[in-house]
């Protein structure tokens, strides 16, 4: 979401901003969800990977408590969800099996790279909210928070020391943005 527009009421007094900024993040959040399910998939059971499978499972538990409060948003506040749900669930799994098959400090790369675009864009988000919709503003800043603590995790288990880490992160910051954008209108 830009920084800086207007939030005029839209149909029951919801601006349309305020319904593209649920929109996207249900989207997001659901997206998350599948790409850890696509590392544990990867993970769970392997020889060794007990650690990065809790910590997996871990995160995948934040996005789905996301997930679940942006579903009672989407029901409350009269959103439609993007017609894209089925695509975001597919490419977050391959993304996270992709990541995963390439290695732990690949995934956690795609954690470091797809939270460092969603915690900006919480942050924008919580900036132009915190004026007309404090509480929705503190609820996204909390989520922002819990992205943020996913990165530092990621980083702190060498994410930046992954194989061709520039490229791919590079590649899946790209994507998260393309995905918010498109998102945004359909």
């Amino acid at each position: 979401m830009r920084e800086g527009l207007p939030l005029p009421p839209g149909d029951g007094g919801v601006s349309e901003a305020v319904k593209r900024m649920i929109r996207v993040d249900h989207a997001g959040e659901y997206g998350a969800v599948a790409i850890y399910r696509g590392q544990q998939a990867v993970f769970a059971g392997a020889p060794g990977k007990s650690r990065i499978a809790s910590q997996l499972e871990d995160m995948r538990a934040d996005e789905q408590a996301h997930l679940d409060a942006f579903d009672a948003l989407i029901q409350a506040r009269g959103v439609r969800p993007t017609a894209l749900m089925p695509l975001w669930n597919a490419a977050g799994y391959v993304l996270g099996v992709a990541t995963a098959l390439m290695g732990e400090k690949a995934a956690h790369a795609c954690t470091e790279a797809v939270e460092s675009v969603i915690e900006n864009h919480y942050t924008a988000q919580v900036r132009q909210l915190t004026p007309h919709e404090p509480e929705l503003a503190e609820t996204f800043a909390r989520f922002r928070d819990e992205e943020t603590a996913h990165k530092d995790l990621a980083v702190a288990e060498g994410a930046r020391q992954a194989v061709g880490y520039t490229l791919l992160s590079g590649i899946i910051k790209a994507g998260c943005r393309l995905a918010i954008r498109v998102t945004e209108r359909i």
